[in-house]
């Protein structure tokens, strides 16, 4: 079967789990923790304070390594959405180049890979990262497999919410190839509108439904199919009723909206949509020939979704 595929995905998260009533309590939250708890936040990842977005990723792609899923790598696409904090005043700017994706590189001997760091996508980085990989991929006939990975973490003292979400530090990385794997990935879309990139929060929710209805929809009509004949939705996680209004403007059954990590992980930036994909993966539930959509809504402000379609 020709085509690009998708697969070995894996996560890591910050290393300290706390309740939502315990962040609150330490001020690291906006919202009353009894609001987030009504829109499906329970608990949520933050990392100690001696580890950083990089680490977040080298463990990520450490277990792919263990499993043998770094071979014939051609290209490193590093996603983030926060720079690195620095402490004090900066007059050689050479620290602000000490690169993640160089140093993961290095670190696990992929000497044949060329990089490529992506920012400005906020929570649909991965998803562009994605779009990145598969396009290399197309102008690139002796590339074989692209390493897709995105990492960030928040800055100590940072509310760890967004636009009404309980956030997570976290990473997350795939392999985007040629060798059939258990998605094949047939498309990624995306929409920027940058005269909402300083909206606040209560503006960025409004946007939400009508975009993530949009993106939803060109993306379905991409693969010649209409949403109601998705198989599944995989979103990120954000308030639980907000898919159900989705789902009904998609004419989607709700139940094929799949985001079990809601309560657990929260919304980990660009990573939560590779949790819950492992997740419906690993749940024996989604069937070789089916169709999935990935959608992510971020900063920017940005909407990307990717249509995968089960291989195995």
């Amino acid at each position: 079967m020709d085509g690009v595929y998708l697969g070995s995905l894996t996560y890591a998260l910050g290393t300290q789990k706390r309740h939502v009533r315990e962040s609150a309590e330490a001020g690291l939250l906006r919202s009353a923790a009894s609001d987030l708890e009504a829109a499906g936040f329970r608990w949520h990842h933050v990392c100690a304070p001696d580890e950083t977005a990089y680490d977040l990723a080298r463990r990520a792609v450490a277990e792919l390594e263990g499993t043998g899923g770094l071979h014939d790598i051609d290209a490193i696409v590093y996603a983030t959405c926060l720079p690195e904090p620095q402490d004090g005043p900066i007059r050689d700017v050479k620290v602000l180049m000490d690169f993640p994706a160089s140093r993961l590189q290095a670190e696990f001997g992929l000497r044949d890979a060329i990089v490529i760091g992506l920012h400005q996508q906020a929570c649909t980085g991965m998803l562009g990262a994605l779009r990145i990989a598969k396009a290399l991929l197309a102008a690139e006939p002796e590339f074989r497999r692209v390493l897709c990975v995105t990492a960030d973490r928040f800055p100590d003292g940072a509310w760890y919410e967004q636009a009404y979400n309980v956030i997570s530090d976290g990473a997350a990385a795939c392999v985007v190839g040629r060798e059939p794997d258990v998605c094949r990935l047939l498309a990624v879309h995306q929409i920027t509108n940058g005269g909402l990139g300083r909206a606040g929060d209560d503006e960025t929710v409004g946007t939400y439904f009508a975009y993530t209805h949009r993106i939803v929809r060109e993306t379905a009509a991409r693969i010649g199919v209409f949403p109601s004949e998705l198989d599944w939705i995989v979103p990120q996680n954000t308030h639980e009723q907000a898919w159900r209004i989705v789902a009904r403007l998609l004419a989607v059954d709700h139940g094929r909206v799949w985001h079990p990590s809601l309560p657990d992980v929260g919304h980990v930036i660009s990573a939560d949509v590779v949790v819950n994909l492992t997740a419906l993966l690993a749940s024996g539930q989604a069937r070789p020939g089916q169709r999935i959509a990935l959608a992510m809504a971020g900063f920017g402000l940005n909407w990307q979704c990717a249509a995968l379609e089960v291989t195995k």
